[in-house]
């Protein structure tokens, strides 16, 4: 029931802004997210594509949401195994939220802890750890130690040291 709503909003944004908006970023990438969350990642793959370049062309490269753009076709990239793909965009993403949120933010948080999953599941276990670390330390810092995310980025860490040190 969502795609065709997706969809729709995209036209009626393209419509009424024009093509080169960035609000057709933003669309772009909500009905990518959707085919990407429900496995359809030959779909998602142009889109997240286009929004991209779109925001990158449009906000210019130091911009949050070009490294939201950055993470979400990693994500991709990384769900579909292409780790090479990944790696680079997942590090770019860590070094321009850095650099606009400064280093003890939530989304930097996000950011370590997606670039350590990659590196545990491409067995960079020393890579991994001080990420993970890093992570956990802001969200414990920022949110508590009770907190969903910080519970979440707990036990990714977890289960990276389960895994990694057998």
């Amino acid at each position: 029931e969502a795609e065709p709503l997706f969809q729709e909003a995209l036209e009626l944004t393209k419509r009424l802004l024009g093509a080169e908006h960035p609000h057709v970023a933003i669309r772009l990438n909500n009905l990518a997210g959707l085919y990407f969350f429900t496995g359809r990642y030959s779909q998602a793959e142009p889109l997240y594509q286009q929004a991209l370049s779109l925001t990158k062309r449009l906000l210019g490269e130091e911009h949050l949401h070009v490294a939201a753009s950055l993470n979400n076709l990693a994500l991709l990239y990384f769900s579909t195994g292409r780790y090479s793909e990944a790696e680079p965009l997942y590090q770019q993403a860590l070094s321009l939220t850095k650099r606009l949120l400064g280093e003890e933010h939530l989304h930097v948080a996000a950011s370590l802890n997606n670039l350590a999953g990659l590196y545990d599941s491409t067995g960079r276990y020393s890579q991994a750890k001080p990420l993970f670390q890093q992570a956990l330390a802001i969200c414990e810092q920022t949110l508590g130690v009770g907190h969903p995310d910080t519970i979440t980025v707990r036990g990714n860490y977890a289960i990276f040291l389960r895994e990694a040190y057998r």
